[in-house]
């Protein structure tokens, strides 16, 4: 795995990690290889189940005894009543899904707090690349080319906000990889759309 795709996934691990209560219900959406889920469940000892489309990401999930099964997003959570969750993670996943409005909307039915994380495609560099060579641009964190890319809804921290806004979904807490590091704070929020390479947000659930 590239290095600096290794670090970002580590971040990302790190802060969900912090932010879950132990023995907290989880639901982690898009789970991938089930190694954020692995990790809850041995730091945190929560209850936790993922849900992935690829069969074979789930494997390892399986070999570590994980409850895991396939699931396709885009179909939504009917098979999970109201309020069944505490957490509901879908992270580095909202922009491979082709409802994403009806997912966020799934979660918070399904979850007291929803955890959403995704690249942020307003970062400085993605934009001075398309400015200056006028191509579709990449980095390390965003390695694909415009023809095999999963990414299907691009979307920036501040678009999402203004979705939130306009769905008067709220947010508790709100994160930023910047420079290497997650930001928390009223100093860096104004230049999140710019300088973050990812952002995640704590939503609150309709209950």
């Amino acid at each position: 795995m590239d290095y600096q795709n290794d670090r970002l996934i580590r971040a990302d691990r790190d802060i969900i990690t912090s932010i879950i209560p132990p023995k907290s219900h989880v639901l982690d959406l898009g789970c991938g290889d089930c190694g954020l889920l692995a990790e809850l469940v041995d730091k945190k000892q929560v209850i936790g189940r993922g849900v992935d489309i690829d069969e074979h990401n789930l494997i390892n999930g399986i070999e570590r005894g994980l409850s895991v099964y396939q699931g396709n997003l885009d179909e939504g959570l009917a098979d999970y009543p109201d309020n069944s969750y505490d957490y509901v993670i879908l992270n580095q996943t909202l922009q491979v899904i082709k409802k994403p409005e009806t997912i966020i909307k799934e979660m918070l039915r399904v979850g007291k707090f929803a955890i959403v994380g995704f690249p942020n495609f307003g970062y400085l560099p993605l934009r001075l690349r398309l400015l200056f060579y006028g191509r579709m641009p990449k980095l390390k964190a965003m390695p694909f080319e415009w023809y095999n890319t999963p990414n299907i809804h691009p979307l920036t921290v501040l678009d999402f906000k203004k979705y939130c806004q306009s769905e008067k979904i709220s947010f508790i807490r709100e994160e930023y990889l910047m420079l290497g590091k997650w930001r928390d704070s009223a100093l860096v929020r104004p230049f999140a759309n710019l300088c973050a390479v990812t952002g995640m947000f704590i939503l609150k659930g309709k209950h």
